[in-house]
């Protein structure tokens, strides 16, 4: 992947993440604008026929086609590379576009893929029903325990992938640990951290070798776009991830790139504000009669809380709970809301509420959804930036008492 000719400023040994989210990698055009614009252009041009051939070539530095490099999306890679502690970032489509690109990049038929039973229901429908069809078999283990992990290498595992946390039941991962067990058996180790961003984790540091993000969740901020990214070793994601996204072209639009680097300004903020909401709704949901339990690691006495504080600088903006009384009484405090956003989507400065076994892991087994914990009684909030007694007396709404 080449260097970005148009960064004068890259990101500087020492800043704290909330000066790379706004400083790191900017952009700038001739007109040296303070706030990165937006390249909307499918091609770009040159002086003449020598430079071209140049270009085209990757001996001199530049922009050649918006499929797989763009002005505007390398602004956006850079800075995530940079607050993610990687050395390259490859922007895609989605999030499950950014999974597709590595698996497809790095492995062949006839590798295996070692994953978290936990992981979300379309990345499941991914490994099994996508990759599978090519030859390349997953199998599943209880992500907390890292001698599952171990027993369940096989001389052609290729990729440990783990979610962590987990959706939605917020289960994690000693990253350390799987660091370890992945590169003993010559494998990589890739994370999805979505749902703490690099501001609250940050799993290059802790040895993982790829970080997956689905950008449209708390990167984007406030639900406007969809788009993924990949975070790794120059030779991996700058070399390999590149070259599949260059001809595959799952790319990334230039505007929706846009939107995701202004919302890398103000994530630091936003992270502690959700934070600080969730901590707040997790202990209101423990002592209420009808919430039979909830999920959340900033909990004292949740059995992962050690680990998270360990490997986490926060907690998140997710929060999960079983209601009594099953998949009606779940629905009916859904169906009592008035505040709350009744969609799947999440990350999002507007609160939103779900039913994970009808909707985001509808597609997979009951026996699956068992397997991972996911009962009909299960609901999950994704708390945003309102006022968090609002929100409570919304949920109060249905549960009652």
């Amino acid at each position: 992947m080449q260097k970005n000719p148009l960064h004068p400023n890259p990101a500087e040994k020492g800043w704290g993440p909330a000066t790379l989210a706004v400083r790191a990698c900017e952009p700038r055009g001739e007109f040296r604008e303070h706030s990165a614009p937006i390249y909307a252009t499918s091609s770009f041009l040159f002086d003449n026929a020598e430079q071209m051939a140049e270009v085209f070539a990757g001996h001199e530095p530049g922009y050649v086609y918006s499929r797989f490099v763009n002005p505007t999306v390398r602004a956006f890679e850079d800075r995530l590379a940079a607050m993610e502690g990687g050395e390259a970032c490859v922007a895609t489509g989605s999030g499950m576009g950014a999974i597709l690109s590595t698996c497809l990049a790095l492995l062949k038929a006839g590798d295996h893929i070692l994953a978290s039973r936990t992981i979300f229901g379309s990345t499941i429908g991914l490994f099994d029903r996508i990759l599978g069809k090519f030859g390349v078999e997953t199998s599943f283990v209880d992500p907390t325990e890292l001698d599952a992990w171990r027993a369940g290498l096989r001389s052609n595992t290729r990729l440990l992938f783990v979610e962590t946390p987990s959706n939605p039941l917020l289960r994690i991962a000693d990253i350390t640990g799987l660091a370890d067990i992945a590169h003993g058996a010559g494998a990589l180790l890739m994370v999805d951290n979505c749902f703490l961003t690099p501001v609250l984790q940050q799993p290059i540091k802790l040895g993982a070798d790829l970080v997956i993000h689905s950008a449209t969740k708390y990167i984007d901020g406030q639900g406007r776009c969809v788009g993924g990214a990949v975070v790794g070793s120059n030779a991996v994601v700058g070399d390999e991830v590149f070259r599949f996204l260059r001809t595959a072209g799952v790319s990334l639009s230039p505007f929706n790139a846009w939107v995701f680097l202004k919302g890398l300004e103000t994530l630091p903020l936003r992270m502690r504000a959700h934070c600080d909401s969730a901590a707040k709704l997790a202990a209101w949901l423990r002592s209420h009669p009808q919430v039979e339990r909830v999920y959340y690691l900033g909990l004292p006495d949740d059995p992962q809380h050690a680990l998270a504080c360990k490997q986490q600088s926060g907690f998140g903006g997710l929060v999960s709970f079983d209601v009594k009384g099953g998949r009606d009484a779940a629905w009916h405090v859904i169906n009592a809301c008035r505040l709350l956003s009744v969609t799947s989507n999440l990350g999002d400065t507007r609160t939103t509420i779900t039913h994970p076994a009808s909707t985001t892991h509808a597609r997979i087994t009951e026996a699956a959804r068992q397997a991972a914990g996911i009962g009909q009684g299960l609901l999950r909030v994704s708390v945003g930036l309102e006022d968090i007694d609002d929100v409570i007396t919304d949920l109060q709404r249905g549960l009652g008492g």
